[in-house]
């Protein structure tokens, strides 16, 4: 028994020291924490509880039967975060590199499965060098198991990847499956083939930071969804993150208590609006005096700018926002802004997190590279989402509501469940100007009658009574009254419910 005890403490000595005081010092000299400090920083103090601390590999090729490391380059297990279950792995790079072999992808397996049947989020740090080569075949396996689970887990629990190091190759499915990726810069990067694989087949000359780096891709891939100066902050915000979370699928939207008040009035939004119709403002000024507080978590906030996405709480419930931006693209719906407002819908809508939509939409961005890139498709993505969806949705149009995009941005004809707007709002087929040059084409180059005309028709459909007298608005607003309007609205819909005709799944435009 005394033995048993000795070798057990030095087992786990060995499996806390990873690769080595060497290694780790390597891994800090890169402004890298190690696999084991950053659980330390993700998890609630003293929470973590391992699994498979003593697991090594199978291999015996290529001398990996005498380099056998306990934990095999992963951390794995389940702890706290803000007093709440969650389910983590963490790679470890001074062990092999991160690299996944076998043993190393059935710890991840253990952890996804439980985190499945128990209804509780998976957390991934990656750092690793990909699939362990002396394994061949049996890791390209281990990344095939983890995928299956991935895409059970999807909308089920949360999946938040945190790359805090290499993920190349296979590896950068499992991140790319996952419901939210966050990166760190100057120290994560991800892509399918590296810069050496580009320069033999392509002969592009591209660094792994220009090719795959955190600022790649949250600016021009959308792949990233936040990015992080250091591990330590991308650590803390993905706990506070986790807060505007539910658990899984069939938890309700998470509250907490709300010390601001309901009825708070902000008489700045009543002049936020220019006079002039082509003058931009920032959405995003709305969100923040009307979330409780003013904080809003956005995600994405450097791709796709002309429509933001993020998290914020009314009445201390968490709410999904997407609004047009009118500071970028005049707050146009192109291909990007897309599929990114598609898929926080859908996000959502899966785990019963009410939306709020703010409109100011002038339409779809037109051009040959929209058309060519697919916008009629990708543009359906959004639509799809907003269509399909069965949480509380509430829409408030601050201004322009045109065309196509009127209907898409969560409009009531696609079961918008309360439609406000502001007195400023402007809902018609098109803009004034460009209506009347189609129906008076007659009269162009004649400019006081096409003046004449474009008053005539901003003043019968430059405005919200129109749609408010069919119906299709339930009421029109003074700005300041918006937060308590929409407390009041989705309080209503606490309880809502809706389904959809069964179907084994539906066929989104991918």
């Amino acid at each position: 028994m005394k033995e048993n005890i000795k070798e057990l403490e030095k087992r786990k000595q060995a499996a806390r020291m990873g690769g080595g005081e060497e290694r780790i010092k390597k891994q800090h000299a890169k402004g890298k924490l190690t696999a084991r400090e950053r659980l330390e920083i993700l998890l609630d103090d003293g929470s973590f509880e391992e699994w498979g601390m003593f697991v090594e590999h199978r291999a015996v090729d290529f001398g990996m039967d005498e380099q056998k490391i306990p934990g095999d380059g992963v951390v794995t297990g389940y702890g706290n975060i803000n007093g709440k279950l969650v389910y983590v792995y963490s790679q470890d790079f001074t062990v092999f590199g991160g690299s996944l072999s076998e043993t190393h992808a059935e710890k991840i397996c253990k952890v996804m499965d439980h985190a499945i049947q128990n209804g509780a989020p998976i957390i991934g740090l990656n750092d690793s060098g990909g699939a362990r080569i002396q394994e061949g075949v049996v890791s390209l396996g281990g990344y095939a198991e983890v995928f299956q689970r991935n895409v059970l887990a999807s909308g089920v629990v949360p999946q938040i990847s945190l790359v805090m190091g290499p993920c190349a190759g296979g590896a950068v499915y499992s991140p790319a499956m996952t419901d939210f990726i966050f990166m760190v810069e100057d120290s994560s990067y991800m892509f399918v083939t590296g810069p050496d694989v580009v320069k033999t087949v392509t002969h592009e000359e591209v660094t792994a930071e220009e090719l795959g780096g955190a600022s790649t891709h949250s600016k021009k891939s959308g792949v990233a969804d936040l990015t992080f100066v250091n591990d330590t902050e991308a650590l803390l915000m993905t706990r506070e993150f986790l807060s505007y979370l539910p658990q899984n699928n069939k938890e309700k939207s998470p509250t907490i208590e709300c010390k601001d008040s309901i009825n708070r009035e902000d008489l700045s939004l009543d002049t936020l609006i220019p006079e002039d119709p082509a003058k931009p403002y920032d959405i995003k000024e709305v969100i923040h005096k009307v979330a409780d507080e003013g904080e809003f978590f956005e995600v994405q906030s450097n791709y796709a700018q002309n429509i933001v996405i993020g998290f914020i709480r009314l009445n201390g419930s968490t709410i999904g926002v997407v609004g047009n931006q009118p500071m970028v693209l005049a707050g146009c719906l192109d291909i990007n802004s897309s599929i990114k407002g598609a898929r926080f819908v859908r996000f959502c809508d899966a785990f019963n997190i009410p939306i709020l939509t703010l409109v100011d939409v002038p339409g779809f961005m037109p051009g040959t590279s929209q058309e060519y890139g697919g916008i009629i498709k990708h543009g359906a993505k959004l639509l799809f989402a907003y269509a399909e969806a069965t949480v509380p949705k509430v829409t408030m149009i601050t201004r322009k509501a045109y065309g196509g995009a009127y209907d898409v941005m969560s409009s009531k004809h696609i079961r918008g469940d309360i439609n406000f707007a502001w007195p400023s709002a402007e809902i018609a087929v098109m803009g004034p100007k460009g209506a009347v040059e189609i129906i008076f084409r007659q009269d162009i180059g004649d400019e006081k009658k096409i003046e004449k005309r474009t008053d005539e028709y901003r003043e019968k459909f430059a405005n919200p009574f129109i749609a408010a007298g069919r119906g299709y608005i339930d009421d029109i607003i003074m700005p300041h009254k918006s937060r308590e309007k929409l407390i009041n609205s989705f309080e209503m819909l606490k309880n809502k419910e809706q389904i959809n005709p069964w179907r084994k799944h539906d066929n989104i435009p991918l």
